[in-house]
């Protein structure tokens, strides 16, 4: 072989490797893996009651992959200082001394004295380089749109948004819901970036209905748990839980509108940060740590989050992780992570294309219809089938409209929002693609 050959079948060789080398590591980079982030999260850019840094640096050392901070109708952009006699009438007294012992006195910026004190809120652009680290933890910019109709608040968060969305208002619920989801929507069609918009606390002052959330279709994803104590989780006589809105919307918008059914997602809605964790009076407080999605993505970029929460694969959690969820040949599939000697309970849950569709309205004490969800039969979220223990499946007959899973620890919550709260976790629902245009 002359020296040229040589050279040149060594230079091959030499870029085979080369190549073969970066399609295995572009390949294990691109191996699918669980994150753990929360989506609805506020600070003193709106009414939270501590400075955004130290909220990011919390989740990150807590485990968390991402977090959006969702200010209500405002992006952390800009120049803004906040007087400190607000700042300690939300967080204490010693929110300024904890935000200065963590980042430094040239960090925090401070001007005036006495009454005229302030503090300046660093904007999102500025303090991402102190909490984020490549491939383990990302700041993802959302707004909290909050608007209502007349008394009814209605909120959407918007994630991975570009530019503040101010609430448009409406002449209805559903035309509120229907308004600010379309500005969601022209936003990213104009950006080219993809975000993310959910309904936030359905039941937070009752705001929206089951029917509500069924007819517009535009909106595809809302809070099937949200670690606010004051979002009335569970309803009450009269109106249904957060669970029950979910069914009985997916259940309308399969049979009746023929149309994609909502995804189910878990936050926090921290808005304090600064209480005593021994307190009893913790339950009471919208604290981190009691809500948040596990995203199956290949990266941890927004854009990739994103689209795995789109397209479904993810799930909702108070305390349960999963190891694995799966939907393959009509069979879901689940293996449970263990939590020391707990016991799990994976209830299967869904519609059947021949349920009752009957209902009826709620009426005050003088026979007058309310303007709440109604009172719909027991075939709506029916229970399919129940599994203990770690791994759990259920294979469609071809009757369900859809079925989703809720799996349930014997072990409390580790920071309840409500009176006896178990860990849990919530799939989103599957077999319904079938059923709609």
């Amino acid at each position: 072989m002359t020296r040229s050959k040589w050279f040149a079948c060594s230079l091959a060789t030499t870029l085979l490797i080369i190549v073969s080398a970066a399609m295995f590591i572009q390949a294990e980079e691109a191996k699918p893996k669980w994150y753990k982030g929360n989506l609805h999260t506020h600070s003193l850019w709106s009414d939270g009651d501590d400075f955004p840094e130290m909220i990011a640096h919390w989740y990150a050392k807590e485990g968390y992959e991402f977090l959006a901070l969702s200010d209500h109708n405002i992006l952390s952009k800009g120049d803004k200082w906040m007087n400190l006699r607000d700042i300690n009438r939300r967080g204490g007294p010693l929110a300024l001394s904890k935000y200065q012992e963590q980042f430094g006195d040239k960090w925090v910026e401070q001007r005036g004295e006495g009454d005229k004190h302030e503090v300046r809120l660093k904007p999102l652009d500025e303090f991402r380089k102190l909490v984020e680290k490549p491939g383990k933890f990302l700041m993802i910019q959302s707004e909290e749109i909050t608007d209502k109709f007349g008394k009814q608040p209605i909120h959407i968060n918007a994630t991975n948004i570009q530019e503040v969305i101010k609430p448009l208002g409406g002449k209805s619920v559903r035309e509120v819901m229907t308004n600010n989801l379309t500005q969601v929507k022209e936003q990213s069609e104009r950006t080219g970036k993809p975000i993310l918009a959910h309904l936030n606390h359905p039941n937070f002052v009752w705001g929206v209905t089951a029917e509500d959330i069924a007819a517009v279709v535009l909106d595809r994803f809302f809070e099937v748990h949200n670690g606010h104590p004051g979002v009335n989780q569970l309803g009450d006589a009269s109106h249904p839980s957060i669970e029950r809105i979910w069914d009985v919307a997916n259940t309308l918008r399969i049979a009746k509108m023929k149309s994609a059914p909502l995804y189910g997602v878990g936050t926090d809605d921290s808005h304090n940060y600064h209480g005593d964790p021994a307190s009893p009076n913790r339950i009471k407080r919208a604290e981190s740590g009691r809500g948040w999605v596990m995203v199956r993505s290949a990266r941890l970029e927004p854009e990739a989050i994103i689209a795995a929460m789109l397209a479904g694969d993810f799930y909702a959690s108070s305390g349960v992780t999963l190891r694995e969820v799966q939907f393959n040949n009509d069979t879901i599939t689940i293996e449970i992570e263990p939590d020391g000697d707990a016991l799990f309970t994976t209830t299967f849950v869904g519609t059947l294309k021949d349920f009752d569709d009957t209902s009826k309205p709620v009426l005050d004490k003088e026979g007058n219809e309310l303007p709440i969800t109604r009172h719909y039969s027991d075939d709506i979220g029916k229970t399919l089938a129940t599994t203990t223990g770690t791994k759990a499946s259920y294979k469609l007959t071809g009757k369900e409209l859809y079925v989703r899973a809720i799996i349930s620890s014997n072990k409390p919550a580790a920071n309840p929002s409500y009176k006896d709260q178990m860990k849990q976790a919530w799939t989103q629902p599957v077999g319904w693609e079938k059923w709609i245009k």
